[in-house]
C-alpha cells in the first residue's frame, strides 16, 4: 500500500493506494501550523489511513505534496509561507517513525502527476504516454507539465512557471516586479487585492458582481479569462501538450470559468487561421470537484522510488 498526501495551508487530503494504482481509502483533516504542527499531521493521516485498510498490508511508501519549494532531489522544504514552515526536511522529520521510504513534491508537480495518471492511465510499472500541463488556478499561477508519465522540471526547476510571464507590460504590478503577468491578472491573491473588498470568496463576489452590470468586476473577471487563456496559448504553444488540465480553487467557479476561458480562446483563434489548427477549446479541460488528484500523485511520486527517476531535467 501506498500513501499521498496533499498537504495545503488549512486541510491535508491524504489517500491509501494499492498496488494497481487504485485509491482505497481517503481522509482529510486539519493542518498544523508550523513545522512540527505540520509534521504530527503527516504522522496522524499516514496511521489513520493505515488503520482504515489493514487488509491491504504494510505501508510501502508515503508521497507528501506540499506547497513551498522543494530542493531537487531531496525532502527539503523551504518558504511554505502558507504553513508556516521556514525550512522542513519531511523525510528526516517523519521517515524514522514511519520506517518506510518518504518522497516530497511540490504541490502543483504533485497535482499535475495525479491528473495526469487520471487523464492518462499509467501501466503496471508506472509508465504512461502522452503530454499533459496542469494549470493550477489558485491565489497564483504556475503549472506542472508530465510528458510519457516523466514530470518535467526544466534545467533549473523552474519549468511551468507560467505565472510570471507577461502579456501586458502596461498591465498591473505583479508582485514579481514585472507588470501585467499572468499571475497579476489571473492569481485569486491579486484579483483580491485589486477587488478590495471584504469577502470570504473574493473572486466568486467578482463574478457575481460583473453579472450584475459593475464595471470594476466585468473588469477584472475579463483579466482573469485572458490571463488564463494566455496561460493556455503558452502552454502548447511551448510544449505542445495533448490537455490542459485547470486545477486550482478558482476553478470551484466551474462552467462560468470555462464559459469566459472558451470564450476568450475563441476570440484569438478567429482572428488567427494558425491558432485555429491548435484546436485549444478541445484541448482544455477541468479537474473535476473534489478530484484527490494531487494526494493520487504524491502516492504515485512516492511509489517511484523503488524505480529510479520519475522526472527529466
Amino acid at each position: 500500500m501506498r500513501i499521498g498526501l496533499d498537504i495545503g495551508g488549512t486541510k491535508t487530503d491524504a489517500v491509501a493506494v494499492d498496488s494497481a494504482g487504485t485509491i482505497v481509502a481517503r481522509l482529510r483533516l486539519p493542518t498544523g501550523w508550523g513545522a512540527d504542527a505540520v509534521v504530527r499531521t503527516v504522522l496522524e493521516a499516514v496511521r489513520s489511513l493505515g488503520a482504515q485498510v489493514p487488509e491491504f498490508g504494510p505501508i510501502d511508501s508515503v508521497g507528501i505534496g506540499i506547497p513551498g519549494q522543494v530542493e531537487p532531489g531531496s525532502a527539503r522544504v523551504v518558504h511554505a509561507v502558507n504553513l508556516g514552515v521556514e525550512e522542513l526536511d519531511l523525510a528526516a522529520a517523519v521517515g524514522p517513525a514511519l520506517g518506510v521510504p518518504v518522497r516530497v513534491e511540490n504541490d502543483v508537480n504533485a497535482a499535475a502527476f495525479g491528473a495526469y495518471a487520471l487523464h492518462f492511465p499509467l501501466s503496471v510499472d508506472g509508465q504512461g504516454s502522452g503530454s499533459m500541463a496542469y494549470l493550477n488556478l489558485g491565489t497564483g499561477i504556475a503549472a506542472g507539465i508530465v510528458a510519457d508519465g516523466e514530470l518535467w522540471r526544466g534545467a533549473r526547476g523552474t519549468a511551468g512557471e507560467v505565472g510570471h510571464i507577461s502579456i501586458d507590460p502596461n498591465g498591473p504590478l505583479c508582485r514579481c516586479g514585472q507588470h501585467g503577468c499572468i499571475e497579476a491578472l489571473a492569481g485569486g491573491g491579486a484579483i483580491a487585492e485589486r477587488w478590495a473588498r471584504s469577502g470570504a470568496l473574493p473572486v466568486r463576489d467578482v463574478f457575481d458582481a460583473a453579472e450584475a452590470g459593475d464595471p470594476r468586476a466585468g473588469e477584472l473577471r475579463a483579466g482573469l479569462a485572458r490571463g488564463v487563456a494566455a496561460a493556455v496559448r503558452v502552454l502548447v504553444l511551448t510544449a505542445d501538450v495533448d490537455a490542459v488540465i485547470l486545477g486550482g480553487g478558482i476553478t470551484a467557479l466551474g462552467s462560468r470559468l470555462m464559459a469566459d476561458v472558451s470564450a476568450e480562446l475563441a476570440a484569438s483563434a478567429e482572428a488567427s487561421p494558425f491558432m485555429r489548427s491548435l484546436r485549444l477549446e478541445q484541448r482544455v479541460e477541468l479537474l473535476p470537484a473534489g478530484s484527490p488528484a494531487a494526494a493520487l500523485g504524491a502516492a504515485l511520486i512516492g511509489a517511484a522510488l523503488d524505480r529510479g527517476a520519475l522526472a527529466r531535467g
